[in-house]
């Protein structure tokens, strides 16, 4: 159910162009005048300049770039993802805070976001570098109705969501590297960790974090990652708007979500060998019995790693591995 403050928010978003009395806002949301008026202090001190006449009532005149649970709600064109929004200026990991969300029964669709995390992760318990005001730092917590082994493919899923819009925004294509990382160059933009809590044959929720650079400079960079990591200024060479990116790629998530939940998995492997890094090259794989050689083949109707192997050329279907696709 939708607060007060966002309905507030849906009410002065459709009507940008003209006052909204007080007394429509107090019969609208069932709220005394005098409430309309703190949630619009409220609003103010989030950064939203509002214009307030009397006779005429209030208007919006100009709102903040800047990550809020307010401000990403402004404008947000979703059904059900984003709804519920927790932010944080600071925090050690937004997938901390959404597993404790999931197992208190935060509903499917909550966001978490914040301007900085002190312990980010990846996989393999990777630290990942979130600074302040930098980069999107988030977790989306869902309750799909899928099978457990299903849920890998919402990894790759969440990777053409994440190509798709850095195309759409900057004209620059990135490729998806196997399972979770987005390059540029070669270069690390972005990397994508899901975790699950599931019974043998019923998830009851997931985690998709999601960490992508977006305002660094090189200098902002520690030193060990300059050579190996970037970002969507450094690419483009100019600032970029957050807000309006979160809220791309939130619109575009749910909309292939509900793709992939009504039409399966097809179009999404059409979409992610698109973008597919080194589709057609050789990579070393390691796993935890062995390590060998193959060419890389695309992805399987499932997601699995498709891999030609060197010695026999038979085609091997991995859910696991390091891979190494810059070995000869």
């Amino acid at each position: 159910m939708q607060s007060t403050r966002n309905k507030l928010i849906a009410i002065l978003a459709n009507n940008q162009d003209k006052y909204i009395s007080g007394q429509y806002l107090s019969e609208k949301l069932d709220i005394s005048r005098s409430a309309i008026w703190k949630h619009m202090k409220e609003l103010e001190k989030d950064g939203y300049e509002i214009e307030a006449r009397q006779r005429r009532g209030y208007r919006i005149v100009s709102f903040p770039n800047k990550l809020s649970e307010n401000t990403l709600k402004w404008g947000l064109e979703t059904d059900w993802l984003g709804h519920t929004i927790i932010h944080k200026t600071i925090t050690t990991s937004t997938q901390h805070i959404a597993h404790q969300l999931a197992r208190e029964g935060a509903e499917h669709g909550t966001i978490v976001i914040a301007d900085e995390q002190t312990g980010g992760k990846g996989r393999m318990n990777r630290p990942w570098h979130s600074s302040k005001n930098q980069g999107i730092w988030t977790s989306l917590i869902l309750r799909p109705e899928i099978s457990p082994h299903q849920a890998p493919q919402l990894t790759l899923l969440t990777a053409t969501v994440l190509a798709d819009v850095i195309y759409q925004e900057t004209n620059i294509r990135p490729y998806i590297k196997w399972p979770n990382d987005i390059l540029i160059e070669n270069k690390k933009l972005s990397g994508i960790l899901t975790e699950m809590q599931a019974e043998q044959d019923r998830i009851q929720y997931i985690i998709i974090g999601i960490g992508m650079n977006i305002n660094q400079t090189k200098g902002d960079l520690p030193n060990k990652l300059r050579e190996t990591a970037t970002s969507l200024k450094i690419e483009t060479g100019r600032q970029i708007n957050m807000l309006t990116l979160v809220q791309s790629i939130l619109e575009q998530f749910e909309k292939t979500y509900e793709m992939y939940l009504h039409h399966g998995f097809t179009a999404i492997k059409n979409k992610w060998e698109s973008y597919g890094f080194k589709i057609g090259e050789k990579i070393n794989i390691k796993t935890m019995n062995r390590e060998w050689e193959g060419t890389f083949s695309g992805i399987g109707s499932d997601g699995g790693l498709l891999v030609k192997n060197k010695h026999d050329g038979k085609i091997e279907k991995l859910y696991s591995a390091e891979i190494d696709w810059f070995r000869e």
